[in-house]
């Protein structure tokens, strides 16, 4: 016998959604064709440096341009700590967000400007759309220690 209520039966498997997409952006970091279309077309993101994005096109630009410097040799991860439904259609979605700096100093030798944090918050704004759940708005605030 199931006790669950159907609206926390259905929250559950909303929940389940939204994880994976958060899960996605994570292992599709670095791949813009995958990792765009979880975004919803007027998305918003502020990354780890500040840099507020408008827009899928825009994100998918800087993307690439960020994955043609050395900046794609900087990974994060993100452990979900929370989701919250705003109403059914709309999540958010709370999580650290862990970085790991794989670059290397340049070829003269310079050396690379430190990120000023490993960790951050990371908010997602989820939107379900009718064909699931994406992205609408991402920011990072990183941890300063």
């Amino acid at each position: 016998m199931n006790n669950e209520s159907p609206i926390a039966s259905t929250e559950s498997t909303e929940a389940a959604a939204i994880r994976q997409v958060v899960a996605d952006s994570v292992e599709f970091q670095s791949d813009p064709d995958r990792f765009i279309p979880l975004h919803t077309a007027d998305t918003a993101v502020v990354n780890f440096g500040g840099r507020r994005v408008a827009g899928r096109d825009t994100l998918a630009e800087v993307m690439r341009q960020a994955l043609a410097s050395p900046l794609a040799d900087v990974i994060t991860t993100a452990e979900i700590e929370d989701v919250r439904f705003l109403r059914g259609d709309v999540a958010i979605v709370s999580s650290v967000k862990r970085v790991s700096d794989r670059r290397k100093p340049g070829e003269d030798g310079e050396p690379l400007v430190p990120l000023h944090a490993t960790s951050g918050r990371l908010t997602h704004v989820m939107v379900k759309e009718a064909d699931g759940w994406r992205i609408s708005s991402a920011q990072t605030t990183p941890i300063l220690t």
